[in-house]
């Protein structure tokens, strides 16, 4: 919000006034509480009003190299500003995986968004160059680089794993650090052209220190993948050191501002204590310590998955919050002919485009949440050396909940971007950066295709165990669950049992394909490959099965809380739309796999467009309690006031092009060719 409501569009302000809900409640349970609201909108205030954080020009008018500069320029300024205001939150903070999360989420959360609408460099600093060094150093390597590193005491980290030839599949990593005895020094190589780093975020030309994950070898023997700690550049001169060959890969389809590099090495050695040891060690004399089984060396990938998530959500919502606005504000095409053009919210095909986004992006924050808090409990049960743990359950469910979140919050946002006409296409709309953010994060920490395979070997092999009547995670108890469908009254109860029903079936499909290949001889990856189409779509339906009913369980948990009436009921039409729309998406599988008549999808599909109708006149109350700030929706289609128009024609003229009523061009080009003369 920023602006008065004496100039707020008129169709906004009446949409407001005639809202059932209020916004402020919303936002407060939307933020976790009213501290919680207005320490963020006091921080936002105290960064706002720091001119030297504005953008003279549109992002889109730079070149890349400009856009990089600035880019350093204002995040140096950002991180002192965040850091003086959290040093007087918190002057006794310590460094742990809540309050990097914490912080983590300031960068790249709403405040980090409006500063930096594709990303800046210094944000893997600390979502996992702090994050891996936490998780994976021991505790001399922590007391040596820990706080330097939270203080970028002569440090500027990041993660280095994905490699120009591979990515998701880790184990092919060619990186190799060989160990030298003699010198108690490690030694490391990217031996082929595809084995150079590429990627990680800062490495181009901010970064002077990575973590590399590497293949370990001593005495040419192969102990697997292990991280190291490697400086890449000099502290002081900022010159690559020797062996060293870095670079930024270049201009992407989004994400602009993260300085995405290479890196290549040769014979670049480093101390034997800068391999992080918590989890395995090598000795002075090379004999290697296998500690605990790791999450832990796949630790920082688990993590980032499980709050990527979040990171979609928020640019979904993003988006959501313009073109709602937008469609208020828009006029076009009357209902009745006898009537002045409508605004385009109330025609249905465009409720229908725009109000199940919002109940998607409310339905991941609930999965988001509970994700985090699974996670959380996995990493008590490693830390204290649990010998059962949900270790397996959490990679499957952020696996899954990565690819096929980032899958359709990516879907959501291109089509709410349409949902704008023409205007939507504009760079001042940003459409661009939010969507490039979310697209990349389809693709970024796990590819979608090899974190589906990788949830449905987890399915399979619980599928079976449901055959021999094991115990079985929370998760995927439905598997167990062989009832077909008892259709009832409560439509969202039986669409989130159809979903789950669809999952049980899938997962048998994939386990009856797989077993068919086995009996043809075929080795168990060679079953897998052909059968990748059964075991993908189980994944798929697994992931559907679980936000669904994730969605129903956390609303009612919230309901015996302190949820106000007002937020009650709206997040019940939310919830209940998101199941209803998941169904019906969902609609191949589902009648596959179950028996519903024709009469009840009409009962579901009647029931869908009457939560459209009831969820209107709330539509802008709802973005509203989102709270963005106009700075961080970057939009002229989506601010508060909804002076779409005035904002429209004021950032064209702000363009560079029309700073200058003749371009130089006219004479140099375009006047000798009228004349004839080129």
């Amino acid at each position: 919000m920023s602006s008065s409501s004496s100039s707020v569009n008129v169709d906004l302000a009446r949409e407001r006034r005639g809202a059932s809900i209020d916004s402020e409640d919303f936002a407060r349970w939307w933020a976790g509480g009213s501290v919680n609201l207005e320490e963020r909108r006091s921080l936002e205030r105290y960064v706002f009003e720091d001119a030297d954080l504005e953008e003279a020009v549109h992002p889109s008018c730079l070149s890349y190299k400009e856009r990089y500069e600035q880019t350093i320029v204002r995040s140096t300024k950002f991180l002192a500003k965040l850091r003086q205001w959290h040093s007087s939150k918190q002057p006794q903070f310590s460094v742990s995986v809540d309050s990097l999360r914490e912080f983590r989420v300031l960068l790249s959360g709403q405040l980090g968004t409006a500063l930096f609408q594709q990303s800046f460099p210094l944000r893997l600093h600390f979502s996992m160059f702090l994050t891996t060094l936490l998780g994976q150093g021991t505790d001399e390597q922590l007391h040596k680089w820990l706080s330097r590193a939270w203080h970028m005491d002569g440090i500027i980290g990041t993660y280095a794993q994905t490699e120009l030839g591979h990515g998701t599949y880790i184990r092919g990593l060619e990186t190799r650090a060989d160990y030298d005895a003699e010198s108690e020094e490690f030694v490391l190589n990217t031996p082929s052209l595809s084995a150079y780093k590429w990627w990680p975020g800062g490495l181009g030309n901010t970064a002077n220190m990575t973590i590399v994950l590497a293949q370990l070898y001593v005495k040419g023997r192969h102990h697997g993948l292990q991280p190291f700690l490697v400086r890449i550049r000099d502290e002081e001169t900022h010159q690559p050191l020797p062996g060293i060959d870095v670079g930024d890969i270049g201009p992407k389809l989004g994400g602009n501002g993260v300085n995405n590099g290479f890196l290549g090495l040769r014979n670049v050695r480093i101390p034997r204590d800068q391999m992080l040891m918590k989890n395995a060690q090598v000795l002075p004399d090379g004999t290697f310590v296998q500690g605990r089984p790791p999450l832990l060396l796949y630790g920082t990938m688990v993590y980032v998955r499980v709050i990527t998530l979040r990171d979609v959500l928020h640019g979904l919502l993003q988006a959501a919050t313009i073109a709602t606005r937008y469609s208020v504000v828009r006029r076009q095409s009357p209902i009745d002919e006898s009537q002045p053009e409508v605004q385009i919210l109330d025609h249905i095909t465009q409720q229908v485009k725009i109000l199940p986004q919002i109940a998607r992006g409310v339905c991941y924050r609930l999965a988001a949440d509970w994700l985090w808090n699974f996670y959380a409990r996995v990493l008590e049960q490693l830390e204290v050396g649990a010998g059962q743990h949900s270790l397996p359950e959490l990679h499957a469910l952020s696996c899954c909940l990565k690819a096929v979140g980032t899958d359709e919050a990516s879907e959501g946002i291109d089509l709410l971007r349409k949902s704008c006409g023409g205007h939507g296409f504009l760079s001042s709309a940003n459409f661009d950066s939010i969507y490039g953010m979310a697209t990349a994060a389809y693709t970024y920490e796990g590819e979608y295709t090899v974190l589906l395979l990788q949830t449905a070997r987890f399915l399979v092999r619980q599928y079976t165990d449901s055959l021999k009547r094991k115990v079985l995670p929370v998760s995927v108890t439905y598997l167990r669950n062989t009832a077909r469908l008892s259709w009832g009254k409560n439509l969202a109860e039986n669409a989130a049992r159809a979903l789950e029903i669809s999952a049980l079936e899938q997962t048998r499909l994939a386990w009856q394909s797989q077993s068919m290949h086995r009996q043809r001889k075929l080795s168990e990856q060679q079953a897998n490959s052909l059968s990748g189409r059964q075991l993908t779509a189980a994944a798929i339906a697994h992931a559907h099965a679980f936000l669904t009913r994730n969605a129903l369980q956390e609303l009612e948990r919230l309901r015996r809380g302190s949820l106000s009436p007002q937020v009650s009921a709206v997040l019940g039409q939310l919830v209940e739309l998101f199941v209803l729309d998941t169904f019906l998406r969902q609609a191949g599988s589902v009648l596959r796999w179950n028996s519903v008549t024709g009469a009840q999808l009409r009962l579901v599909e009647r029931r869908f467009e009457q939560l459209l109708a009831e969820l209107r006149p709330n539509a802008v109350a709802l973005v509203d309690g989102f709270d963005f700030h106009d700075r961080t929706l970057g939009s002229t289609l989506g601010s508060y006031d909804g002076r779409v128009y005035e904002r429209l024609m004021a950032e064209a003229r702000r363009n560079p092009l029309n700073q200058e009523p003749v371009n130089a061009t006219f004479r140099s080009h375009l006047q000798p060719m009228m004349r004839g003369k080129l």
